[in-house]
């Protein structure tokens, strides 16, 4: 399977560091899947700057010139914006603002609920989060964002789309669309995933053998909108 490097060293990443696991899990819809995603197992500076770089180069290829801002939804989209910001401009001379909301509002000081660039009437936000499952950080951070400025909202960036369809038979990334009109952009999805590492050893291991292969086509074919 040919793709992009960055795209191919992201699942090689993702694989290696644990972040993507094989086996038996229950999500949280109650499905049992082959397969599960969790971004909180990125545990090092390298592994951090490595994924800054990615959704850089994504950035970089697709959505450069389209946005002012970086904007992270708390708590993982924190560090995702802030070093994506810094890799943009490390590897592509590309300085751009980065924002992130606070859980709860800051009551001293100069309080308000976001960090970093204040949104601003005519502001164009760029979303960055790890995966989408149901779009609920979005559901979230969209009203409040919208409530404090004039802010165009038309693009996030996600590593993972799981690409699984919700009870209304969208999935999470056709839901922000029809919601939100807000276009969702994964640096890979499951079936990158699945057709780069079937049979392909990554430093001495197979991840996807023909067995899991299957399995996971099973449960896409199920619950996956392609």
């Amino acid at each position: 399977m040919k793709i992009s490097s960055y795209k191919a060293n992201l699942i090689e990443l993702m694989a290696t560091s644990g972040v993507l696991m094989f086996g038996d899990f229950t999500t949280k819809s109650g499905r049992q899947s082959p397969y599960f995603v969790n971004t909180g197992n990125y545990n090092t500076g390298a592994q951090a700057e490595k994924v800054s770089e990615y959704y850089a180069a994504l950035i970089n290829e697709k959505l450069i010139g389209s946005f002012d801002v970086l904007f992270g939804p708390a708590y993982k989209g924190i560090p995702l914006c802030t070093l994506t910001a810094a890799a943009l401009f490390r590897l592509y001379g590309v300085d751009v603002g980065y924002c992130f909301n606070r859980k709860e509002a800051k009551t001293h000081g100069d309080g308000g609920m976001f960090v970093g660039c204040r949104p601003k009437d005519g502001d164009r936000f760029l979303i960055i989060e790890d995966v989408i499952s149901a779009g609920t950080s979005v559901r979230e951070v969209h009203p409040l964002i919208k409530s404090t400025a004039n802010v165009n909202i038309t693009d996030m960036v996600i590593s993972v789309d799981r690409m699984e369809k919700g009870y209304n038979g969208l999935t999470a990334s056709q839901e922000m669309k029809q919601e939100f009109g807000i276009t969702v952009h994964p640096i890979v999805t499951v079936t990158d995933i699945m057709d780069y590492l079937h049979n392909r050893k990554i430093e001495g291991k197979i991840y996807i053998d023909d067995n899991m292969r299957k399995r996971m086509e099973a449960y896409v074919k199920e619950y996956c909108t392609i």
